[in-house]
């Protein structure tokens, strides 16, 4: 509940902005940093350990990490500050973690693969994931993007532009329930869940 509730309030605070997160002068890091901070508890590092994989982009050589090793809570905020940093969107300088400087991962590899079990993709934009929304089109187009194949749609442009100009509280609540209503549907379909 403390997730969603910072969620609302970040997204309300950013609709306020003449520009969005790309208004002159907000620190979109600076806030996201301090959610995060209110909702982790002390020992995240321990509870993610291993169990957690965060993929994040080496703002440098351009190449995907998978980070599942945290010595620290203050390692597990910064990578995920760092998979959540969209170049310009979320600032300019990219977030620095263990002597690097990292940005999101997903502009590499959205949906990495784990080496071993099952790995669940999960995405906001409709295409050939786990759970996603499904959209029906006359005819099914995809596009890779950082090795996710996504559906040429005119739902995902929608949603792109909600994802970075997030859309009033009751919309927002209207996107929660359908993708738990994603979930669900996976989960009935694998067995999962009853």
């Amino acid at each position: 509940m403390k997730c969603k509730h910072f969620a609302y309030g970040f997204a309300e605070e950013v609709r306020r902005l003449n520009f969005g997160a790309v208004t002159p002068g907000y620190d979109f890091m600076k806030t996201l940093r301090e959610g995060i901070e209110s909702i982790l508890p002390s020992d995240v590092h321990e509870i993610a350990e291993n169990r957690l994989y965060v993929s994040v982009t080496n703002s440098k050589s351009g190449e995907n990490h998978l980070v599942s090793n945290f010595a620290s809570r203050e390692d597990v905020i910064k990578v995920l500050l760092a998979s959540s940093f969209i170049p310009v969107y979320a600032g300019i300088k990219p977030v620095e973690f263990k002597g690097q400087k990292w940005i999101d991962g997903g502009l590499t590899n959205g949906l990495p693969i784990l080496p071993v079990g099952r790995t669940v993709t999960i995405s906001p934009f409709s295409g050939r994931l786990d759970i996603c929304p499904q959209d029906k089109g006359r005819v099914d187009l995809y596009v890779k993007l950082a090795k996710q194949d996504m559906m040429l749609s005119l739902a995902n442009l929608v949603r792109l532009n909600q994802a970075l100009f997030p859309p009033d509280q009751e919309k927002m609540e209207s996107l929660y329930q359908n993708g738990f209503d994603d979930a669900v549907r996976f989960l009935l379909k694998e067995n999962w869940f009853e």
